[in-house]
């Protein structure tokens, strides 16, 4: 669901790696969110795939939103020659739909959400566009999911990575809007306070800003 690097902050200090970052929130330690980490518990399932290189990425936003929500899971991608098989997660105990912005992908909205009385499973490729791509086109058993995706336009004026489209968002960005659809306004706003705090501090550490963003 992320892209590259915010067109404000793409100086060497800004793309200087994080010295020994905290393991929780992967700023520098002076700069901690683990504080902030909120613990939610939801009907919804959120699954976070994840390539394997984005982890190592201290602009990360997925991996927040994983800790912040109690019925989550992580998958990671990439990290050998070993294919991921997500199989296991078409379970008819939930409403499984895949999270990315293809052609075909249905606005999320509460009347879509109305259509069944099962619970999602949200599944939220995270990395690159390249890498998120990859798992609607490589992963067959995912073939017959519907695609969502959000079209609220993002006007946030700073972001943690270049955004390629008004409707681009952080993957933490994203989960926390389409919560917000989906279970309402108590899910979103823990998160998107979780967000702010992590693109604050971010810019801080770049130098960016001294004051709250």
């Amino acid at each position: 669901m992320n892209s590259s690097t915010d067109s404000k902050t793409t100086s060497n200090r800004g793309k200087r790696k994080t010295q020994d970052p905290c393991p929780g929130c992967s700023l520098h330690k002076n700069l901690c969110i683990c504080a902030w980490i909120p613990s939610l518990t939801l009907q919804t399932k959120i699954v976070l795939v994840i390539h394997a290189k984005e982890l190592r990425r201290t602009t990360n936003t997925g991996t927040l939103a994983v800790k912040a929500l109690t019925n989550s899971q992580m998958f990671i991608r990439g990290k050998n020659l070993e294919a991921l098989d997500l199989t296991p997660l078409l379970s008819e105990k939930y409403r499984t739909m895949l999270f990315y912005p293809s052609d075909k992908a249905i606005p999320l909205t509460p009347e879509f959400i109305n259509l069944q009385d099962l619970p999602i499973q949200l599944i939220v490729p995270d990395g690159n566009w390249r890498q998120a791509s990859k798992l609607q086109t490589r992963h067959l058993e995912l073939k017959n999911i519907p695609r969502v995706m959000i079209t609220k336009p993002n006007q946030a004026q700073h972001h943690l990575r270049k955004e390629n489209s008004p409707e681009g968002m952080s993957t933490l960005q994203a989960i926390a809007e389409a919560l917000g659809i989906i279970e309402g306004e108590f899910a979103r706003e823990p998160l998107l306070k979780l967000y702010k705090k992590k693109l604050e501090h971010t810019l801080r550490g770049r130098g960016v800003l001294s004051e709250s963003v």
